[in-house]
């Protein structure tokens, strides 16, 4: 008589069994819970995106970013996949005519700005690298536009924080600043959507800033930041041979095209409206989380790293571009 049992898995358990046992035995603590629960609040219609970000860097001072080491890797990809759900409420004709009314002006503003930004640098005092990355996101896309450049000019992870650092500090008074001044000086929402396109670091701040104003002013802010992103190449291939690096891990911002496609796709397939409705909004809850996690990043210690003469130059960078493309855009 056979009195073997049959062969269970109790014993030796599979990978995916110890990582679930693991979840479950985990014990949250309170400064888990409350960031858990800051963002489950931010992905409700009630929180809007500055006082996401409010609401962020209140965590970053007081209780801390418990999954600090993740917040580079998430907000990158959800602020991607949150612009190309954007994508699916606009209009391609809209778009290419608002592209057409900003490209003078980009062109303008990028060259003016990485000219300035360098003579700044050199004023202060500033490390060349650190200097031209600080300009780079300023004139181009703020972060997006340093983590592009990093590699071509060879950065070290001091001089990236401190650019990325000095950025994401602009970017949080420029979500509360810019609409405030808008309103102040009765902008239409094309002129306010093209300022903030031209003067707005991170494509981030630049959306939740114009959605404050109305659809227009979101939909000029988007289409023209995203064609100025694109400056991204040709400023990599001038800074490589600037900076005599050769032409290597050059980052092309893909999520672009897939932007375009989105905006086609809501032009020209009627059929799609329900599902875009529904994309576009989680798209915006997509937004309002990701400048919650731009928020919590800057705590005290980043703020104080950042230092003095970069953030001078930062300041005085994006307080001549603002300047000079609010000017542009009421002279025409």
């Amino acid at each position: 008589m056979n009195t073997a049992h049959p062969p269970t898995t109790t014993d030796h358990p599979r990978p995916w069994q110890q990582q679930i046992r693991q979840l479950l035995d985990h014990r949250f603590t309170t400064r888990q819970l409350l960031f858990i629960g800051a963002v489950l609040l931010c992905l409700t219609p009630q929180l809007s995106p500055p006082l996401a970000l409010l609401l962020g860097l209140g965590i970053a001072q007081f209780i801390g970013h418990p999954y600090l080491h993740l917040n580079n890797k998430a907000t990158h990809w959800l602020l991607q996949a949150s612009v190309v759900g954007l994508g699916f409420g606009m209009n391609a004709h809209c778009a290419v005519q608002a592209g057409k009314e900003g490209i003078l002006l980009t062109v303008a503003s990028i060259a003016g700005t990485l000219t300035v930004g360098v003579l700044l640098g050199k004023w202060l005092k500033i490390d060349t690298v650190t200097a031209h990355l600080i300009a780079a996101g300023t004139a181009i896309c703020g972060g997006s536009a340093i983590a592009a450049l990093s590699p071509v000019v060879k950065a070290d992870e001091k001089q990236v924080s401190v650019a990325l650092g000095t950025i994401f500090i602009l970017n949080a008074v420029a979500l509360l600043v810019f609409p405030a001044i808008g309103q102040w000086l009765q902008l239409t929402q094309h002129q306010f959507g093209l300022w903030c396109a031209l003067a707005i670091h991170d494509t981030s701040s630049v959306v939740g800033a114009a959605a404050r104003l109305g659809p227009e002013a979101l939909q000029v802010a988007t289409t023209v930041k995203l064609a100025r992103a694109l400056w991204i190449i040709p400023v990599a291939l001038g800074t490589a041979a600037l900076f005599k690096t050769g032409n290597d891990r050059i980052t092309i911002p893909y999520f672009i095209g897939l932007f375009v496609v989105a905006m086609l796709v809501h032009t020209y397939v009627p059929t799609s409206q329900p599902v875009a409705d529904v994309l576009v909004t989680l798209a915006h809850r997509g937004l309002t989380l990701t400048l919650f996690l731009i928020g919590a990043g800057l705590s005290g210690k980043v703020i104080r790293a950042v230092g003095w003469q970069p953030l001078a130059q930062g300041v005085l960078l994006w307080l001549l571009i603002s300047a000079a493309s609010l000017w542009a855009i009421l002279a025409v």
